[in-house]
């Protein structure tokens, strides 16, 4: 309930939701990075192993843009994999090649805790979906150059804007936490290539990209996006649940 008292400022109403959709959410995500293990599961969670790739790349990118480069081109294959492709100086030199090198494991669990958060406001919650909706179908035409994922992303984009235009408040609500809880956990579809130096096309992994870049060895790379990332779903999760603060007395 508000109160509204004119000689005050009015804060806005903050929706309450309960612990439970929490622990769902939280065994959800426990169970997604189960099954992204073992064989067959990327099948299993077919649309949610496409979506973490997306949220992925689209770190590496979006990165690169920030730091004055520019986002070349972003590929999905139906297999769930993908890559992206920078290009341009970007700034910091070393540093910038390790950030964008980062942008992809860590960007989307920032991303995600912004999404869990914006389920506070009923507002929030409902642009939050529509800049989602947005950004995934103008990633398509900008960036996508591959046919599976020109064909792909906007049936997501369009089912995400088809939820904030017109889904109950609860449909939106449970949609942003769980799509800010999948994009968190996108970092760990494959933990193992976390503490990969190399992969088997012969590149560098992430992580080995920020030991070329900042010195440090690639697993300790991987343990610390591992451990932020999961501090960071797991403050947002608790402060999305966390009791309403009161309104100025």
């Amino acid at each position: 309930m508000v109160k509204f008292r004119p000689d005050r400022s009015l804060q806005l109403p903050v929706a309450p939701v309960s612990s439970h959709g929490g622990l769902w959410l939280i065994a959800a995500a426990v169970a997604t990075v189960i099954l992204w293990q073992v064989p067959l599961g990327n099948y299993l969670l077919y649309p949610f192993t496409i979506l973490a790739t997306w949220f992925h790349e689209m770190g590496h990118g979006l990165t690169a843009i920030l730091l004055g480069g520019y986002f070349r081109e972003l590929v999905i294959f139906p297999n769930g994999s993908g890559f992206a492709h920078y290009g341009g100086e970007v700034l910091l030199g070393r540093l910038g090649h390790g950030l964008v090198a980062i942008g992809g494991p860590l960007g989307p669990a920032i991303a995600g805790s912004v999404l869990i958060l914006s389920s506070r406001s009923p507002r929030a919650t409902s642009l939050c979906l529509q800049a989602l909706g947005i950004i995934i179908m103008v990633s398509t035409l900008l960036w996508v150059r591959s046919l599976f994922g020109i064909l792909v992303m906007p049936l997501m984009g369009l089912g995400v804007l088809l939820i904030a235009y017109r889904g109950s408040h609860w449909l939106k609500d449970f949609s942003i936490q769980f799509l800010g809880v999948q994009a968190c956990i996108s970092t760990f579809q494959q933990v193992g290539y976390l503490f990969t130096y190399r992969i088997s096309s012969g590149y560098l992994s992430d992580t080995g990209l920020l030991q070329k870049y900042l010195f440090l060895p690639y697993w300790l790379w991987g343990a610390a996006i591992a451990v932020v990332t999961v501090a960071l779903l797991a403050w947002s999760l608790k402060t999305a649940y966390s009791s309403p603060p009161s309104l100025p007395q």
